[in-house]
């Protein structure tokens, strides 16, 4: 990281000299190379580079924020002088001062160290994977058409030093990689079906060779051109229902992470990503689930893709559990909103890029997994049905009511997976849902995405997974 120390030490110096009671300066360079090609053909090459310094202040029980890309002294001067009067500027309209929870900030460097570099991953290497996928997918169908075959890859190298006031100091390196294939199949007489499936984790060009991704998703086209052409109704009464990893990571991503975030809870995001079912009052008491019902937010594991030792605050990382064996346990914290619970910060602050702000963001979050292996979560189930993945979701602005509409799904009959679902509409409340969990088996999946947030709108790359879940005596719907 060939950025000058020296220059965000005496932005600290200054800040404080103006009467900041705390400074937080954050160096961020993200920089890769993208590609996009639909149905073999190339449509469009990228290279980005963000990289500048943001600056907070609180003065006055307020926050300023300022950023630039700007990295001389008198640019970097500018941009604190303008946190600073931001500050100043809002301190008198505040009807609560700002105060930060006391913290143990870390003084740390950390890297991920690919086996394969990023700097070797060329576009026609991208390129290459994209033709090599389409290729086989056009080999794979037999009775369906392909028309559209949209890839997508790239890199991303993550770069951050973060220094503040009180001692935080910082440094990390963070090389990410990310694939996806959005198709869809069509038959002139069964209609069609959309599949969007994702890769990425931080690591270098190794992952490539791990995901495999022509292979599965050549795989699992087969699976669904059966489930196009021969796709049954789901049963019409109520059943045993096997929701698979990819939907669970994706449900607790949407009703545990997003409902659980401390400011979301406190009502700054309502005008923005919504609104939470969860009210301060509720946090260590209330019951959501049954036993089966623990979602961990945990940013610590290896190779992930939301992937981070400390936080934009400098605060060490942690696994957060977010509901405890069915009791709404812990939410994400960032220093202030721990100030206002009387706890303290569990490190979920989070910045896009350098000219973003800090706010509190997910990371990793997935449902506890059990002991049992696939074939006993289903053994008793006379009827039921297994949904494996989905094609598309929806949920209301306080993460409450939700629905998922199976994409590859299969009958279960006497223990065994039967004929494919067509269409499987699983429509559940938050509470309903956590408490109907039957049993769950042992393999803990994890599934990419990039979770949005913020006005002005931040994504940061997350992992959202689980095990596969049974739950108990459901009606399913289904799309005509």
């Amino acid at each position: 990281m060939g950025f000058d120390e020296d220059l965000l030490r005496e932005l600290i110096d200054a800040g404080v000299a103006v009467g900041a009671s705390y400074v937080e300066v954050r160096y961020q360079n993200d920089h890769g190379i993208s590609v996009s090609m639909r149905n073999g053909r190339l449509i469009g090459v990228g290279s980005v580079r963000e990289e500048g310094v943001g600056v907070r202040v609180l003065i006055n029980g307020s926050l300023g924020f300022a950023a630039t890309n700007d990295l001389s002294r008198d640019g970097l001067m500018n941009a604190l002088e303008k946190a600073v009067s931001r500050a100043r500027a809002t301190a008198s309209l505040r009807r609560n001062a700002i105060t930060f929870a006391e913290e143990r900030v870390g003084r740390a460097s950390y890297e991920v160290v690919p086996k394969s570099r990023l700097e070797d991953i060329h576009v026609e290497d991208l390129t290459s994977l994209g033709k090599e996928a389409y290729g086989e997918l056009l080999k794979t169908v037999s009775q369906v058409k392909l028309p559209v075959c949209v890839f997508s890859a790239e890199t991303h190298m993550q770069e951050k030093l973060i220094m503040t006031s009180e001692g935080a100091y910082v440094r990390s390196r963070i090389p990410r990689i990310y694939v996806s294939l959005n198709l869809v199949l069509l038959h002139q007489q069964r209609g069609t079906l959309q599949r969007m499936k994702e890769f990425a984790s931080s690591g270098g060009g190794e992952l490539l060779k791990e995901w495999k991704p022509v292979d599965v998703v050549s795989e699992e086209v087969k699976n669904l051109e059966v489930v196009l052409l021969k796709g049954v109704e789901p049963p019409k009464d109520p059943v045993d229902v096997v929701v698979g990893s990819e939907i669970i990571g994706l449900l607790v991503h949407e009703s545990a992470g997003h409902p659980m975030e401390a400011d979301r809870i406190l009502g700054r995001e309502a005008a923005q990503a919504g609104e939470s079912y969860v009210k301060p009052e509720m946090i260590g008491k209330y019951r959501i689930g049954n036993e089966l019902a623990t979602v961990i937010e945990d940013p610590t594991i290896p190779g992930s893709n939301g992937f981070y030792l400390y936080d934009d605050e400098g605060v060490p990382a942690r696994p957060r559990y977010l509901y405890k064996e069915g009791i709404i346990n812990e939410a994400l914290h960032n220093r202030h909103t721990a100030s206002i619970f009387g706890v303290k910060s569990n490190a979920a602050a989070r910045a896009m890029n350098y000219a973003s702000e800090p706010i509190i963001r997910m990371s990793n979050t997935y449902l506890k997994p059990g002991n049992m292996s696939f074939e006993e979560l289903i053994d008793d189930i006379g009827l039921g049905v297994f949904i494996k993945s989905y094609m598309e979701w929806n949920i209301d602005d306080i993460r409450w009511n939700q629905r998922y509409v199976g994409l590859e799904a299969y009958l279960i009959r006497n223990g065994e997976l039967a004929e494919p679902v067509r269409n499987p509409v699983l429509e559940i409340t938050t509470q309903g849902f956590y408490s109907n969990i039957v049993a769950v088996d042992k393999e803990l999946k994890f599934y990419p995405g990039t979770c949005g947030k913020g006005e002005p709108s931040q994504g940061v790359p997350v992992w959202f997974g689980g095990p596969d879940v049974r739950i108990s005596k459901i009606r399913l719907g289904v799309i005509a």
